[in-house]
């Protein structure tokens, strides 16, 4: 009790002397906070007297009182002490906080904030204890205002501008008193606004969260473990998230790089191009756009470092070239399989697109050469019939690089090597089969070989590839022997295919092609300057631009039919949902231009109950191993993860080939699985088939 005194004494002296030394900064503390200038001695005295006091006839009555009175006691005393928030507390807050500048209305709002997102939480942390208890409605209310009005309450405090703000505005302004003084109340909303975060479960909830938060984004420069954190999460939802809190997510995270630059350009490069191998494991038509949407933003956030962005692409597709360095050397199944999966083709998509996006940029475009040797080393891995959907997405990316960088790339041996393998060659005997989309398979199964649908789609494909590669130097003066073997080949396919549609298409492409060697010839015998010469660049180039060339016309026609094909094959495969509707091709620059409508959504999407109404949940036994399930499987994924090797990302096969045969080497195929318990069994159907095959070709001979 003396030494409570002798303090209390001491802390009025202080109070005194800071009178006189700072009169201007004890009328701020008057004006802001006169609880804590209120003060005396004896008052503290006197409570102390009178808790010492009540302590002692507690001890002496709590002799006469059983254990299970104290609880109760205890109990009714938390009740007590426990006091509700309601919604006129928060209105007077913020009129407090906005009209007056009043802290510790602050203090109190930023209390209600915290024990809004940790709701649920049995942390047992006394701090709180003065506000424990809201209903779903002050809840809601407590998030729209704060998320609404902190931003500029930070600002103004800090004294910075009422919009942006970059990495150099807080370094400057941490060694500054007013950061001292209110940095805890930066850290504690924004930490307090990660665990919210971490909490919810509806999307919309979650994408305006995260648009509000990033106007305070630049605030993270000055905590560093925060700013991983909010990386971490942030590209969890970009990831796996619905509706538009995938773009949401993006801007967030193209905002952090903009703003804080180099303290998180590493970061966040690693951790969305790791983020996208994990959702690109397979390929199906209703997840084809979403992995498009994805290769977009990567290429977009790229883009805001080219120099940094070319350091991270040399790595990782120096390691995607080791993994088929690793395939042609032990040439094993295993080995084949790491290259010929859904994860390795998308990665090599996704660097040839951002090839194509920056191949005007001098610090990227040395990557294309690389990365045309890995395409075409992959497309000859395993030279199969059952490889062919791969073996074009190859040859289309390799078309891409050519067009988008103005160099030859020989592609028209990968596309005619198709035509000369007998699948092509012969009749179809499996029937019409299926419609096959190649964009969503890179292998087929052996029935499947034999259709008619397959066949069709290959051979088209492979003229329209073929057309495509042809048509980019359709301007060139060394036009005619560019095209001379492809000419001499196709004719050849002509004379061997026993299928008259193939002939008829392949003619047709060949017409073309000597048209358009007339059309360069004519021009080029005009012409007095040699080949090497720096002139042959701007042979035909006004015709190039008017794109009038017997080929760029053939190239037109055959792009709409290619294009009217796969909105056919959009329209019979799986539906792509709602939630994919909004992935775009195209990422908006910016998503402030509606701020104040989406203001207006923020109070109706947390007029919701999402706050729960009983007390904090305790997890059930079942609960308890459903988490300790998905806790393991998080460990695994983030021990892939943690390795800069794209090897320790190849986890499965692809989806196609699953419950199929073996990946097939070229020298000897693979053993077919057996099915079924009984190997008996499994060879049973392909007997009844064969002879039932022998039965209906007797029929048809004894018709004819």
């Amino acid at each position: 009790m003396g030494k409570s005194k002798e303090n209390a004494k001491e802390h009025k002296d202080q109070l005194e002397r800071l009178r006189e030394k700072d009169p201007e900064f004890y009328e701020f503390l008057k004006e802001n906070d006169d609880e804590l200038l209120k003060f005396d001695a004896e008052d503290i005295e006197d409570d102390v007297e009178t808790d010492v006091e009540n302590a002692e006839v507690q001890e002496d009555d709590d002799n006469n009182v059983s254990e299970d009175e104290d609880e109760v006691n205890v109990k009714q005393d938390k009740k007590q002490t426990e006091t509700v928030i309601t919604s006129t507390m928060v209105d007077t807050w913020c009129n407090a906080i906005v009209n007056e500048g009043k802290l510790s209305a602050l203090r109190s709002l930023l209390r209600a904030f915290r024990i809004a997102c940790h709701y649920g939480d049995d942390t047992g942390d006394e701090a709180s204890a003065k506000f424990s208890v809201m209903s779903s409605a002050v809840f809601n209310k407590t998030m729209i205002a704060v998320l609404t009005h902190m931003d500029g309450i930070l600002r103004d405090l800090m004294k910075l501008p009422a919009s942006g703000g970059k990495k150099e505005h807080i370094t400057e302004l941490m060694t500054t008193r007013k950061w001292k003084r209110f940095s805890h109340i930066v850290k504690s909303y924004l930490g307090n606004a990660l665990h919210v975060l971490n909490q919810m479960t509806d999307a919309e909830m979650i994408s305006y969260t995260l648009r509000r938060l990033k106007y305070s984004s630049f605030f993270l420069t000055a905590f560093p473990s925060l700013l991983r954190k909010y990386i971490k999460v942030t590209l969890h939802f970009w990831g796996t998230g619905g509706g538009a809190l995938p773009i949401v997510s993006f801007l967030f995270l193209r905002d952090l790089c903009v703003r804080i630059g180099s303290d998180c350009l590493d970061e966040c490069f690693k951790g969305i191009y790791k983020a996208y191998v994990v959702n690109c494991r397979f390929v199906n038509a209703a997840s084809l756009r979403h992995i498009h949407f994805l290769q977009n933003c990567v290429i977009e956030l790229l883009r805001v470092d080219i120099s940094t962005a070319y350091q991270h692409a040399f790595v990782y597709i120096r390691q995607l070239a080791m993994i088929l360095r690793e395939a042609l050397n032990v040439k094993t199944k295993e080995s084949f399989r790491k290259v010929y999966e859904w994860k390795y083709m998308n990665c090599l998509e996704l660097w040839t697109g951002a090839v194509c996006a920056f191949s005007s940029e001098a610090d990227f475009r040395p990557l294309a050469y690389p990365l045309t040797q890995i395409i075409s080393g992959v497309a000859r891995l395993v030279p199969t019939a059952r490889y062919f959907p791969l073996r074009l997405r190859c040859v289309r990316m390799l078309n891409r690089i050519a067009a988008s960088t103005g160099s030859y790339i020989p592609v028209s041996m990968l596309l005619l090597d198709m035509l000369d393998m007998k699948e092509l060659n012969k009749p179809p005997t499996g029937g019409v089969g299926q419609a096959v989309d190649l964009r969503t398979i890179i292998k087929v199964s052996k029935p499947t070989l034999k259709t008619r649908s397959f066949q069709e789609a290959c051979v088209f494909s492979v003229v329209e590839e073929l057309a495509e590669h042809l048509s980019q130097w359709s301007y060139s003066v060394a036009f005619f022997e560019l095209a001379f073997i492809p000419a001499v080949q196709l004719r050849s396919f002509t004379k061997a295919t026993k299928v008259e549609r193939f002939r008829k298409e392949v003619r047709h492409f060949i017409r073309q092609i000597e048209a358009n060697s007339q059309f360069t010839n004519e021009k080029r015998s005009s012409i007095t300057y040699q080949p090497n010469d720096s002139a042959a660049a701007s042979f035909l180039e006004d015709e190039k631009k008017a794109g009038i060339s017997p080929l760029s016309k053939y190239c037109v026609t055959i792009r709409q039919k290619a294009q009217q094909k796969e909105d056919s094959l959009k329209e019979s495969s799986v539906l792509v949902g709602e939630d994919s509707s909004v992935f775009d091709d195209e990422i908006p620059e910016s998503d402030e231009d509606n701020d104040d409508t989406r203001n207006e959504q923020g109070a109706a999407i947390f007029s919701s109950s999402w706050l729960p109404t009983g007390t904090p949940s305790v997890d059930t036994k079942e609960d308890k191993k459903k988490k300790r399930k998905r806790k393991a499987t998080e460990e695994s994924d983030s021990l892939a993860l943690d390795e800069d090797i794209v090897e320790d990302l190849i986890i499965s096969s692809d989806e196609e080939s699953a419950g199929e045969d073996e990946i097939e080497t070229p020298k000897k195929s693979a053993p077919a699985k057996q099915q079924g318990k009984n190997p008996k069994n499994a060879s049973n159907p392909s007997k009844n088939n064969r002879s039932h095959w022998f039965k209906s070709k007797k029929k048809k001979q004894r018709s004819n």
